[in-house]
């Protein structure tokens, strides 16, 4: 066991028992410590954020409360997009050199083209140890076997499972395995924890259900960490996966754009703990004002400790509502009490990011269609299912199941979403006279 572990011991209720009890005034004067510091790292190392700061007027000595941090320019995801575009392959608004650059992970953008999140050794190394913190938070232990069924690959929720193994339990890097591999995994190495989106854990234990297996009884997962879609913070999905499996359910939340997972559940359930060490938050109206507690607001962050990119003030696009009354573990730090929706059209699918214009930028590749789609998300036995209604173009008479065919392909390979495709004669979806509505999402209530 670590040294980090031995002191700690497994009894002990907190990670880090000053940082996560200390009072709001000391989160406060914590971050505004750090921000001071960011501000100054970012405006000396970034091109982008010192043309930035001068043109708004602002530098990074002006701040004098948390507050003051309103008056320095916003940035999003269109922003990180174009400056990466502008400054290969990186960006500019990078500010350390890339030879300090370990770890990249990405995620798609508004154009199909991947936004990459940079990590320096010492940003990674802070990541992985909040991990740990919020893993701890939600009662995994040294003695837990944890497996980690979430993408592994550029996803910026692979290496969380590096917490878990900095916490010290069995870490198994199970990745997006088919099911009925993954069941057999959790009976052999007898999981006691797992990570999935919510809709999938539904879905794994449907299929042990099938297979002979009742998850109470013949499996050991008695606890489900959960992140990507909506569901988790949901108390009535919460509920009814935690019948059907006999485990705990806590929802986790993050972004490529940050770190993994920037916040989530401990063992009472009651929000997801923020790590205000690392992230200062704002939640604000459509006029950039803050909301009060408990009022629903667009999300808006700022790092404090990552020096490969700093983002100061982010827009996320998230319409989420906070808290900072302590909860009842012990704990100070402010919480997350949920993600209501978004600001654009940006679809979840099975825990994959997609934009409309994601798919229109594939439509428009082939001579066959005359550019017109839709898309129409339902849920069916707790799993989304994603169908591209596209037109063809008139007087099409080819190979039909074909063309659908090496179009679902093509999706498939820009955005790493699966779909059934519906072709349909041109002028059969409805017009609009402004904006197109692109999206038909049939889901409604998570459980409907």
């Amino acid at each position: 066991m670590s040294a980090v572990l031995a002191q700690l011991g497994t009894e002990r209720r907190f990670w880090a028992p000053a940082l996560e009890t200390q009072s709001r005034a000391d989160w406060d004067a914590l971050k505004l410590d750090r921000l001071r510091r960011h501000l100054r790292h970012a405006a000396e190392g970034s091109p982008y954020y010192r043309a930035a700061f001068a043109a708004a007027g602002v530098g990074p000595e002006d701040p004098r409360t948390l507050d003051d941090l309103r008056r320095f320019p916003t940035l999003d995801k269109r922003t990180l997009r174009d400056r990466q575009l502008a400054v290969p392959p990186l960006g500019d608004i990078v500010a350390v050199p890339e030879r300090d650059v370990v770890y990249v992970c990405a995620s798609s953008g508004s154009t199909g083209v991947p936004t990459a999140s940079p990590f320096t050794a010492e940003d990674f190394d802070d990541w992985i140890d909040y991990e740990a913190r919020q893993f701890w938070s939600s009662g995994l232990r040294p003695e837990d076997r944890y497996g980690h069924a979430l993408n592994l690959s550029l996803f910026v929720g692979g290496p969380c499972v590096l917490g878990a193994q900095r916490l010290g339990a069995l870490s198994v890097h199970a990745g997006t395995l088919p099911s009925e591999r993954l069941l057999q995994i959790a009976q052999q190495f007898r999981l006691t924890a797992l990570w999935t989106t919510p809709s999938y854990a539904w879905y794994l234990g449907e299929t042990a259900l099938k297979q002979g297996l009742d998850p109470r009884r013949d499996l050991q997962v008695r606890r489900l960490f959960v992140a990507g879609e909506p569901g988790g913070s949901i108390p009535q999905t919460r509920q009814r996966i935690e019948a059907l499996w006999g485990a705990k359910v806590y929802d986790y939340y993050g972004l490529s754009d940050i770190f993994g997972s920037c916040a989530g559940m401990c063992e009472q359930q009651d929000g997801l703990h923020w790590a205000e060490d690392h992230i200062h938050w704002e939640v604000l109206d459509a006029a950039g004002e803050p909301v009060r507690e408990g009022e629903r607001g667009e999300l808006v962050l700022t790092t404090l400790t990552k020096r490969a990119r700093p983002m100061i003030r982010f827009r996320t696009g998230d319409i989420v509502s906070f808290t900072t009354e302590p909860c009842r573990c012990g704990r100070t730090s402010a919480r997350l009490l949920g993600v209501h929706g978004r600001l654009d059209d940006m679809l979840i699918v099975k825990g994959v990011n997609l934009f409309p214009s994601d798919v229109e930028a594939v439509v428009r590749r082939f001579a066959e269609f005359n550019g017109e789609y839709r898309l129409v998300v339902e849920r069916v036995q707790h799993l989304d299912r994603l169908t591209v209604e596209v037109e063809t173009a008139p007087g099409f008479v080819g190979d039909a199941p074909g063309l659908a065919g090496r179009f679902a392909h093509a999706l498939k390979s820009a955005s790493g979403v699966s779909a059934e495709v519906r072709l349909l004669a041109p002028e059969t979806l409805p017009r609009a006279t402004h904006k197109a509505r692109r999206v038909d999402d049939r889901r409604g209530a998570l459980w409907g």
